[in-house]
């Protein structure tokens, strides 16, 4: 088991670089991307050529997240894997709906969870007539049409030890 201990450790290092690296530049996903000339401000070294104590500053959030959920540590490799199966191109997409999610109020964010709730269980034929519905829908027509599809339930994430139960979503 000794032989593949580095192994393991390399694997685990890029597992919490690659689930680290959205909580630590989360401010930098709400950014667009530089242009054509725009400079970056700061010329930061590649990952190698950081020190232990930088390397540390960039995992330790996901540690704690990771050492403190462990019911959560299964999505959280999968949120990994996916992110790195990626085009940056997805990921850039992503990160304009994580900006878009962030300025929705809470009945546009209940919305959303009642259509993509919804969307879930439909063809891509049906997903695009629902979204070009959607699109036309008055206000009205959206909270009724929320009314009768709701949301599904969320899921109960509170056996947090250390953090209590999760703050409602708004």
């Amino acid at each position: 088991m000794r032989r593949f201990a580095p192994l393991r450790r390399a694997g685990l290092a890029l597992a919490l670089g690659a689930l680290a690296l959205p909580a630590a530049l989360a401010p930098a996903w709400a950014a667009p991307p530089p242009g054509p000339a725009a400079k970056p401000a700061v010329n930061l070294p590649a990952w190698d050529q950081l020190s232990q104590a930088q390397r540390e500053q960039l995992i330790a959030p996901m540690r704690d997240r990771w050492n403190s959920a462990p019911e959560e540590r299964p999505r959280m490799l999968e949120h990994a894997r996916r992110w790195q199966q990626m085009t940056p191109e997805e990921r850039q997409d992503a990160r304009r709906g994580m900006k878009r999610w962030e300025h929705l109020n809470p009945e546009e964010r209940g919305q959303m969870r009642a259509l993509f709730g919804h969307m879930r269980g439909l063809d891509d034929n049906a997903r695009r007539a629902l979204m070009e519905k959607w699109r036309t829908m008055t206000p009205e027509q959206r909270r009724a049409w929320v009314q009768a599809n709701p949301p599904p339930p969320k899921p109960e994430r509170s056996d947090r030890p250390d953090r209590g139960p999760m703050p409602p979503r708004d």
